[in-house]
């Protein structure tokens, strides 16, 4: 897969596990892990460009003693997902047409 196109992918699912309340980087992981395998060097990778992009907040708490960063999307990130989705429709119909079985025309 291209890794550009990878990588966007990769955002917007990290913002779809943020999309109902705040969440921390374990969790993020936790939450994504029946659907995507994700490294934290890669998360926190992806939730810095999101942070820069403004399409998350941060927000850091003491929790067991240690500082936990705690991330909420933001409107921009909501933006974002719909973009997405509706960009995907536009793939799948691509994607039907370049899956569709052969006509038998040669």
């Amino acid at each position: 897969m291209d890794i550009q196109l990878k990588r966007g992918m990769l955002d917007v699912c990290v913002l779809a596990a943020i999309k109902d309340g705040e969440s921390y980087g374990y969790k993020i992981i936790k939450d994504m892990s029946p659907y995507i395998t994700l490294s934290e060097s890669t998360l926190y990778t992806i939730l810095k460009r999101l942070e820069n992009a403004q399409m998350l907040t941060v927000r850091s708490a003491e929790h067991g003693g240690r500082l936990r960063k705690y991330y909420q999307i933001t409107n921009k990130g909501r933006e974002r997902i719909e973009e997405f989705k509706s960009e995907w429709r536009e793939v799948m119909v691509m994607y039907q047409f370049v899956s569709k079985e052969d006509s038998g025309y040669d």
